[in-house]
This record gives C-alpha cells, sequence and structure tokens, in this order.
C-alpha cells in the first residue's frame, strides 16, 4: 500500500497544526485530568480558606504600613479580623490545646486530651497537608507531561531528573519547605497566640486550675509569664516539652520573660522571611536588569556599574548599619514592623552588586549569540530583545544565586538582632533571642540560647543545600563541587 504525496503533505500539516494548538486548547480536547486536579486545588484551597484570607491580609497590612501614611490600615486590619472568623480544619479553634486540668481531666482541649499531644496532633496535621499539597502538585506536573505537553522531552525533564538523584539538595529542599511552614502557619503551629504571648500578653484572660484554692481561677497572660520566666535558676526555669505551673504546655521552654519559645520563633520565622525575600527581590530584580543593560549596550554602561558595584563592596557592613540605624530612627522605616523595612533597604543595597556580578558572565554570553544579532538586524527594540530573549536564560542563574544567598540575609539579621542593631522589640527575632539567652547558656536555662542557635544553623545550611541542588541541576557540569560555584562567580565577574 503506497502513500500518495498528498497524503504524506496532509499529515503533515496535521502534526504542524497539532503542535500549534494553544494549551487551553489542549485543556478542552482532553479535560478530564485538568479537572481532577482543579478540583483537588479547590478543596485544598477550601479547608484553609479562613488561614489563607488572613495570611493574604496580612501581608497587604504589612505592605500597607512599609508606606508613609500607613493607607487603608484601618480597612485591611478590619478585613483580617473578618477573615480570622472563618472556621478552617487546622486552626487553634478547631484543635484547641489551651485548656487546664481540674484535677480529675483536662477541660476545653481536644477530646479532652493533655495539651501536649492537642498541639502535637495540630502540628502533624500542618506538615501532612503541607505534603499532600507538595504530592498534588507534582502529580499535576506529572499529568501535563503525559497529556497537555506538546513535546515528550523538554531540558527541564533532566533538570527535575538531575534534582530527583540530588540527596544534598533534597535535604535542603525539606529544611526550606519546613522553614516556610513553619512561618506560614505560624499561629496554627504555636502552642499559644502571638497577643497572649508577644504582643498584648496582659489585655489576655485564661483560666488554669489553682491547686492552692482546689478551683478553677482567671489570670492574665502577663501574670503567668511573670511566673514562668527561664532564668537560670532550677527553680525558675520551664525547659523544653514542659508545662508551667497554669497547665500551660511550653515545647521550647519559656524566655528570661516567661514568653513561650516556640511562638517566639515561629513568628520569628516570619520576619527573616520577610526580610530574607524582600531582599532577594529587590537585589536580585536591580541585578537583573543592570545585567541586561551591561551585557546589550557594554561600554560606559558596563564600566559605570563595574564601578559602582566596587564601590559600595567597598564599604563596610556594619558601619553602614550602624549609620544608618542612627540616621532613620524615629522615622516610618524604623518604626515600622520593628525596623523591617530598614534592614530591606540596607541589604538590598549591599546584595545587588554580588549578584550582579552573579549574573552578568551568563548575560554577555546571551548577549553575544546569534539569535541576539538576528534579532536586532529585524528591528526589535531592546526592551523586547531583553525581555524576551535575554532574561529567560539568565533567570536560572539568578535563582541560583539568591538561593543561596537567602540563607546569608537570614544570618545576618539575626546577627545584627544579637548586637541590638536589628529587629527592635516587641517584633520577635531569632538573634535577640540567642542574646537574651547568652548569660544563661551553662545553667538549666540553655534552651534559650542553644536551640534558636541550632535552628539559625539548619535553616541556613537547608537553603545553601538547596541552592546547590538547583546549581548542580541546571548545570550539571558543575559536579556539585565548591569549584563549580568559583568558576560561575568568576565568570560573572569576567568581561
Amino acid at each position: 500500500m503506497s502513500t500518495s504525496s498528498n497524503d504524506v503533505e496532509s499529515i503533515g500539516n496535521e502534526i504542524e497544526d497539532a503542535e500549534d494548538v494553544p494549551l487551553t486548547g489542549r485543556i478542552a480536547a482532553r479535560p478530564r485530568p485538568a479537572t481532577v486536579w482543579l478540583v483537588g486545588v479547590l478543596l485544598l484551597v477550601a479547608v484553609e480558606f479562613g488561614a489563607l484570607l488572613g495570611l493574604i491580609f496580612e501581608l497587604l497590612l504589612t505592605i500597607a504600613g512599609l508606606l508613609p501614611g500607613d493607607p487603608a490600615a484601618g480597612l485591611l486590619a478590619g478585613a483580617a479580623s473578618v477573615a480570622a472568623e472563618i472556621p478552617t480544619l487546622l486552626s487553634r479553634e478547631t484543635i484547641p490545646n489551651g485548656g487546664y486540668f481540674d484535677g480529675g481531666a483536662w477541660v476545653n482541649t481536644f477530646l479532652g486530651l493533655e495539651p501536649m499531644y492537642a498541639w502535637a496532633l495540630r502540628v502533624v496535621l500542618v506538615y501532612a497537608y503541607t505534603f499532600v499539597w507538595l504530592a498534588w502538585l507534582w502529580r499535576g506536573y506529572q499529568w501535563f507531561r503525559t497529556h497537555y505537553r506538546q513535546v515528550d522531552w523538554t531540558p527541564r525533564d533532566d533538570m527535575v531528573g538531575r534534582l530527583q538523584g540530588h540527596r544534598w539538595g533534597q535535604f535542603g529542599l525539606i529544611v526550606v519547605v519546613g522553614f516556610l511552614v513553619f512561618a506560614l502557619f505560624a499561629p496554627a503551629v504555636s502552642p499559644v497566640t502571638a497577643q497572649d504571648n508577644i504582643y498584648n500578653p496582659y489585655g489576655n484572660q485564661f483560666q488554669y486550675y489553682s491547686e492552692t484554692t482546689d478551683s478553677v481561677a482567671q489570670t492574665s497572660a502577663g501574670v503567668a509569664n511573670l511566673q514562668s520566666t527561664s532564668k537560670g535558676i532550677p527553680g525558675q526555669n520551664v525547659g523544653p516539652l514542659s508545662y508551667d505551673d497554669f497547665g500551660r504546655f511550653h515545647p521550647f521552654g519559656t524566655l528570661t520573660t516567661g514568653k513561650d519559645l516556640f511562638t517566639y520563633m515561629a513568628y520569628g520565622a516570619r520576619i527573616s522571611l520577610l526580610i530574607g525575600l524582600s531582599t532577594m527581590l529587590g537585589a536580585g530584580g536591580i541585578a537583573l536588569v543592570l545585567a541586561m543593560v551591561t551585557a546589550y549596550y557594554k561600554g560606559l554602561a558596563d564600566l559605570a556599574t563595574v564601578l559602582a558595584s566596587d564601590s559600595v563592596q567597598s564599604l563596610p557592613f556594619l558601619l553602614m548599619a550602624i549609620l544608618a540605624t542612627v540616621i532613620f530612627r524615629g522615622t516610618w522605616l524604623d518604626s515600622t514592623y520593628g525596623g523591617a523595612p530598614l534592614l530591606i533597604v540596607v541589604f538590598t543595597f549591599f546584595y545587588w552588586p554580588f549578584l550582579w556580578r552573579a549574573v552578568r558572565g551568563p548575560a554577555f554570553q546571551i548577549a553575544e549569540q546569534e539569535w541576539i544579532d538576528a534579532a536586532k538586524s529585524y528591528g526589535q527594540k531592546p526592551s523586547v530583545i531583553m525581555r524576551k530573549h535575554m532574561i529567560p536564560y539568565v533567570v536560572s542563574y539568578m535563582l541560583i544565586y539568591a538561593s543561596l544567598s537567602l540563607g546569608g540575609v537570614i544570618i545576618a539579621v539575626a546577627a545584627l538582632s544579637f548586637l541590638g542593631l536589628g529587629i527592635s522589640p516587641p517584633t520577635p527575632e531569632w538573634g535577640r533571642i540567642i542574646a537574651a539567652g547568652q548569660p544563661y547558656v551553662a545553667s538549666p536555662s540553655w534552651h534559650i540560647s542553644l536551640i534558636p542557635g541550632i535552628m539559625i544553623t539548619l535553616v541556613v545550611t537547608g537553603f545553601n543545600a538547596f541552592g546547590d541542588g538547583i546549581r548542580d541541576a541546571i548545570d550539571p557540569q558543575s559536579g556539585g563541587s565548591e569549584d563549580g560555584a568559583a568558576a560561575a562567580a568568576a565568570g560573572g565577574g569576567g568581561g
């Protein structure tokens, strides 16, 4: 049976037409996998809709607080309070652990469980919920590859395959995900609320069982904290995995002020994450724009940027941080969110030269490619060439170095707070906890400094490991060695 040239041409046209079908058309032709995946996403969002909405409004409220005049703060605060009233599956209201022991049983706890077990159940469910999210996202990616992608193979498949076999990178991914959940789900994983523990302890009342009067009494969280301090004395210490005299469970123990260390660290993780991500977005954006401009125009533009980056890197970081703290003291940059906006500005100013040098080399290499010359000859605008033909090839390098730098920002924030130059009270921050517990390292209150120190080390190591995994997945020639990173950095600084 022979095939005519017209039949061959018809088949070729059909294949070409199939490859030109947009994603929406491919989904319309086979809607079942996409529909099933979307229904799963909606169910996962629905069970935590109130918490998700509250987090969005809290982020918007934080952003509004960063702006002079604090616009729309009242409206956003009202919306956040309304969102807090929406019931969610993984919340303190659904699985309470703040009850008391009346002499015979635990009262006002989930299913009458001991507060320690009620709290542990809530934390386990939070991380299980995150695992289900990750598994469902992975399933969606697999369905996309099987049912909707136009080609059988892309370079991204090899990147994912290399990351699947990269144990060090997988360790970093686990640590990073754990840290993100710890920060984003701080209200759910904390054994007490932030208002009770940090911001307004004397304005919140709770019930407890008094053995002295053999009855249920009431007091404020502030008064209870004064009697639950950890100051290195056996009689004045609430260590990890213990209860205070008011029946409150403390997974990491208490601080010198009697506040719960676990809650303090959970909300402190939010501060570190906010500063780290904001810094990487700001510094990364500046570095990416300058890399495009210097690689496209070269010459004077590149020389001016080199001089500017060298000037910034020659400045002593600690001295400039102290100077910025003094100059902007009392302004909205220093008074909003414990001074987080000021630290974001300082870190962005100091980090963009490093990120720019990291991607400068790849940007120059892309700028010399034939397709860039072809785009110029066709009369495309420089902004279009940078956006469509250069940025997609450079942004992966930016992702690598941003992930490697994020851990450095977190440890730098902790170091400044340890010296009293970072986040100011009452806003929680890990470095300030270490400073407060330093005098008690060799005492029964060792947990105050040791636990935050271990957490900082683990998180920074996790971000570095994850960055190594991404680097090796994108560039297999790096071989996971430090020489690969050094070579990439040297390439970023070459002309």
